[in-house]
């Protein structure tokens, strides 16, 4: 595995280095060669943050932790990395349910304009996926929606986590 780490806006020291490659090196046994590992560490009002993101074959671990030092949030960002991993294998053993969409039509789109606001880009390789697939790849992630390219179809959809615990579905209109 390939680690690259990286300090937002400071310098890693090489011991926290050589601690985090030790650590990330169990990993080997699930990910071959060509797995590519990002570890960012950085500072925010004191307390120390480790944020570890692992790319392997089209699906994303990432786990992110804070303490009040890198090596104990080292410690929990890979616990939670393992519990990604075991968690991922149980869900590729067991499909997602049929019949776990539920598409309806939302009209709540009034938002604010007013106010500035932050926008952070983020770029990944869409791999074609089913929406099983990408339910799975975002709650691995962690986030409420994942946008992925349709296997059986083509288009560019996203997956979404509903306020009442279901998922939703968009596609485009044809």
């Amino acid at each position: 595995m390939r680690i690259t780490i990286y300090g937002k806006q400071m310098t890693v020291r090489d011991s926290l280095k050589a601690v985090v490659d030790k650590k990330l090196a169990k990993f080997d046994k699930f990910f071959g060669e060509q797995t590519e590992a990002f570890v960012t560490c950085k500072t925010r009002k004191g307390v120390k943050i480790i944020e570890i993101t692992v790319n392997f074959g089209g699906t994303t671990f990432r786990s992110e932790e804070e303490s009040d030092t890198f090596i104990t949030a080292l410690d929990r960002a890979i616990e939670g990395l393992e519990r990604q991993i075991r968690k991922n294998k149980t869900r590729l053993e067991k499909t997602v349910k049929r019949g776990a969409f539920v598409i309806t039509e939302d009209d709540d789109d009034e938002y604010d304009e007013e106010g500035e606001f932050e926008i952070r880009v983020k770029s990944f390789p869409f791999k074609p996926m089913s929406p099983e697939e990408a339910i799975l790849q975002m709650n691995l992630i962690g986030h409420s929606f994942f946008a992925f390219t349709d296997a059986d179809s083509g288009d560019v959809c996203v997956v979404y986590k509903r306020k009442e615990g279901s998922y939703g579905l968009i596609v485009p209109e044809k």
